[in-house]
């Protein structure tokens, strides 16, 4: 089965009206009814900036990569798409989007309890 994957390469510190962009993505992933979303949190990263960040004890103010999964057929993700970058334009600090054909070799689906 031939879907695609939607990635948002971001930074945990990273914040849309006061709300974290990952938790913003994912939420929005959601009420868009894409079939799912998953965020990862990086121990060690870094983009354009050139700034390398990492996951250490003595750090208080920890800042860290984070990736956002979503798979999906193309055009719920484009439409998805179309109505977030707007937001993540705004933003003043950078990010990668990138989208890309998977094959999904198994799809279960699980029960609910």
């Amino acid at each position: 089965m031939r879907k695609k994957i939607l990635k948002f390469y971001l930074s945990n510190t990273d914040v849309i009206k006061h709300d974290s962009l990952y938790e913003t993505i994912a939420n929005s992933a959601k009420h868009y009814g894409l079939a799912g979303a998953t965020v990862y949190k990086g121990i060690m990263g870094y983009g354009q900036s050139s700034r390398l960040h990492s996951n250490k004890f003595w750090e208080l103010n920890e800042k860290v990569p984070v990736i956002v999964e979503i798979i999906d057929e193309e055009d719920k993700l484009q439409n998805f798409l179309n109505n977030i970058l707007p937001w993540i334009e705004k933003l003043p600090k950078g990010c990668l989007v990138t989208m890309q054909d998977i094959d999904i070799v198994l799809q279960k689906k699980g029960g609910s309890k």
